[in-house]
């Protein structure tokens, strides 16, 4: 592939075409002048939202759309954008449709096909640094098979979804190296082969961009290790051969106190090994040279460039300011009092009213939005002094002080004897400071094995003891669950406590060395995350004991959650009991209010499937039900009035400050950033945060648990997890199994052998999740 020279036009073939398009250029240049003072007048730059028009702004020779096209025509157009910007192709509705060219300000450029604003099928887009990609577009986004040429000299040939390298694909290094295998968003995962310009050979598992998994390393001096790896180093069995025949196998590590096993020169036989010799030298020595090239950084992808709208003269206000589109075809908001409609509105008006969504149903209303969830406990509270206790318990255990631990615990340290009780007198002790609260006593369950959960879940121990047990006091939830059992929150919302019987505690510590093998094994795991397991007997006659679980709040975050849905996959029941005038923001919606498809962008529904997968058999194996997938939606689209406006539509808004209940809490700066740079989206973790759409669907019956699709979409911000993880099919349970299918259909009720459970809510959970088209 050829690069393009400075004042060069890609002409949708390889080569250039400079002669045939230097009128056009020399059009465009005059143009750019021509809008550059007065673009410093503007509000925004290239890359802003709005467009402030100015007395000397000449929009008078921007030439208007011919009124000879009928609308839905597709011809071919030039058109001068008035912050600068230049388009040849064809055009259809105003937008780019089916070939041609744009010239963004700052040097960008895209030829090739367009479909109704969007980059769709076949193109190139060059960026002023000399970088080039040219390949297959979808939706404005790097999508397919592509060559991308950076301006370094590395270039990748293969498969991307979304602008990052996705599947099958080659990397030559501008310093020579080479890799050829599986990519996963952007960086080496999977199985490849890199090469070394000085003849060195890697061939086996990638994760995360570095050498991980099973593999063989091939120097060009002769030697060669095959085995175990972790982050570009043998960790683990392995064996190192020379070319004379000798060699060295055991476990390597590269802490020499973790090294063991046994050398054996050439021609020797196993009993002659030598324990002698010293692994570490391969660690400071040829292992230095095991460099991996690191991938380019672009500045800006071609989904985040916007286009400029063009403004029609038929039945516009001339006197009306022009508002920039991004690159999904939808314009962006201005403090005018009506919105433009997008390339999926109407063809003969370009508004939209409420009204006109009667055809497509009832709006769809945001509930009204809470504050804050439950009452603070302050002094007074009937549980005042229990939340004295826990924060006093809690900031001892955390800060008591230990070795870091290990990942690699001992079967000893999940034994559910592993107890530390703790006494707290008011007065203090020589391991407890004085307090307020009566007398009590404290245990901590298997506290090695969650103090190292907490490792793995990546917990700064300053940051958890500040939002347990800071100034702030906690919220407890209205009301207990279905269980009985207490909710309380932090201030900041990050962590929730829940009391738990004692049939609870016993499950937990039965399963726990499984479900700490289990996230060590998948850090995507939807399950809930657990980080402490305590108990607070008080003193007195009752002698009462508090046993409680801290948790993750799933939906802890700066969006504000519109939608909270509680999914089983079963229908007895299944049904929110409060009247519509109660239901707010807070309220836990159940299977059979749930009015939506959850639409993801491929590559995370593939990684939701397996992950559902290995979750429900974790699940299944430790006889657990009736757990269910905490979903929460923001719904980023939202009318001032409450209803919820689909994609690519508008309405008009009154008062619809920043300060309303029914938008994001974070900056549009902010959103524009998560949900507009791709390049950050490889960072984002399963179930948080995760940009997506939801399809409205309709039920035709009154218990059919998924409804009809509609066509009628919504960007939302999504959040998902499987919660309620401890309830064990016990004979209670079995007993409720028995007596409820005399009564009912025995595939609606909740209460099923866990294999049963685990088939239903998984098959479930598949249909309401599906791929983004």
């Amino acid at each position: 592939m050829r690069r393009l020279k400075s004042g060069s036009i890609y002409n949708g073939k390889r080569g250039v075409d400079t002669q045939s398009n230097c009128v056009v250029m020399k059009a465009w240049e005059a143009t750019v002048r021509k809008t550059q003072a007065a673009a410093k007048r503007r509000a925004n730059t290239i890359f802003g939202t709005t467009y402030v028009a100015h007395a000397s702004d000449d929009e008078s020779e921007v030439p208007a759309e011919p009124q000879s096209q009928p609308v839905g025509d597709v011809y071919h157009a030039e058109r001068f954008l008035p912050n600068g910007d230049y388009y040849t192709g064809q055009w259809a509705e105003n937008f780019p449709h089916g070939n041609g060219k744009y010239w963004w300000t700052d040097g960008c450029m895209y030829v090739g096909e367009w479909c109704r604003g969007k980059t769709n099928g076949k193109g190139l887009f060059s960026w002023p640094s000399g970088a080039i990609y040219e390949g297959q577009f979808k939706n404005g986004f790097m999508d397919g098979e592509g060559i991308y040429s950076a301006p370094n000299g590395d270039m990748y040939r293969g498969n991307w979804i979304m602008n990052l390298k996705h599947g099958y694909g080659n990397k030559e290094y501008s310093n020579g190296d080479t890799y050829e295998g599986d990519w996963c968003r952007g960086v080496q995962e999977g199985k490849g082969k890199y090469q070394w310009k000085n003849g060195n050979c890697y061939n086996g598992e990638w994760r995360n961009g570095m050498i991980c998994g099973k593999g063989k390393l091939q120097w060009a001096n002769g030697n060669s290790y095959d085995g175990s790896w972790e982050d570009n180093l043998p960790k683990g069995n392995g064996t190192l051969k020379w070319p004379d025949g000798s060699f060295y196998v055991g476990n390597w590590n590269k802490d020499p106190k973790e090294q063991n096993g046994n050398y054996y020169p050439s021609g020797s036989s196993i009993v002659d090994g030598n324990v002698e010799w010293d692994p570490q030298q391969v660690y400071n020595g040829d292992l230095q040279e095991i460099v991996i090239c690191p991938n380019e950084k672009v500045p800006i992808w071609p989904s985040q460039k916007k286009l400029a709208v063009w403004r029609s003269s038929k039945g516009v206000d001339p006197t009306a300011r022009p508002r920039r589109m991004s690159v999904d075809g939808r314009l962006e908001a201005t403090s005018d009092s009506t919105f433009d409609r997008s390339s999926r509105g109407s063809r003969e008006d370009v508004s939209l009213t409420l009204e006109d969504l009667s055809t497509r149903g009832s709006p769809i209303r945001i509930p009204k939005v809470i504050k804050k969830q439950g009452e603070t406990i302050s002094k007074g509270h009937k549980n005042y002094e229990l939340m004295l206790n826990l924060q006093l318990g809690i900031r001892h255990s955390v800060g008591r002080p230990g070795p870091p631990p290990s990942l690699d615990l001992k079967a000893s340290a999940f034994d559910p004897k592993e107890k530390v009780w703790t006494r707290f007198p008011p007065e203090g002790s020589k391991y407890t400071p004085p307090h307020q609260s009566c007398e009590f006593r404290w245990k901590d369950y298997c506290p090695l094995v969650f103090r190292t959960l907490r490792k793995l879940f990546k917990v700064d121990a300053a940051d958890y003891m500040l939002s347990l047990c800071g100034n702030d006091a906690l919220r407890e939830l209205s009301s207990p669950g279905k269980s009985g059992s207490f909710f309380y929150l932090t201030n900041d919302d990050r962590y929730m406590i829940k009391t738990m019987k004692k049939s609870e505690v016993t499950v937990l510590l039965r399963m726990l060395s499984a479900y700490y093998n289990h996230f060590r094994s998948y850090d995507n795991s939807l399950v809930t995350k657990y980080y402490g397991l305590h108990c607070v007997k008080l003193n007195g006659p009752a002698q009462r004991k508090v046993r409680f679980i801290i948790m993750g709040n799933l939906l802890c975050s700066d969006y504000t959650i519109h939608r909270r849905f509680d999914l089983k996959g079963s229908s007895l029941g299944r049904m929110t009991d409060k009247p519509e005038s109660e239901i707010d923001a807070n309220t836990i919606l159940k299977d059979l209010d749930l009015n939506f498809l959850f639409r993801l962008q491929k590559t995370w529904l593939q990684d939701f499937r397996r992950q559902i997968e290995k979750d429900c058999e974790f699940l299944e194996q430790e006889r657990i039900m009736d757990y269910s997938l905490l979903v929460g939606l923001h719904f980023r689209e939202p009318a001032s009035a409450g209803d919820l406006i689909p994609s690519g539509s508008r309405t008009p808004t009154e008062n619809g400050g920043p300060d309303s209940d029914s938008v994001s809490r974070l900056s549009k700066a902010d959103m524009d950033q998560l949900l507009m740079d791709p390049s950050g989206w490889g960072s984002i973790k399963l179930g948080e945060h995760m940009p997506a759409r939801v399809e409205r669907t309709e039920r035709r019956e009154e218990l059919q648990l998924i409804g009809e699709p509609t066509g009628e979409f919504y960007d939302v911000v999504m959040f998902f997890g499987i919660i309620d993880i401890l309830q064990d099919y016990d004979i209670t349970k079995k007993l409720e199994h028995a007596y409820k299918s005399i009564q009912y259909d025995p595939t609606s009720i909740s209460a099923v052998d866990p294999r049963q459970y685990a088939k239903r809510f998984r098959d479930f959970i598949l249909r309401v999740f599906a791929e983004d088209e």
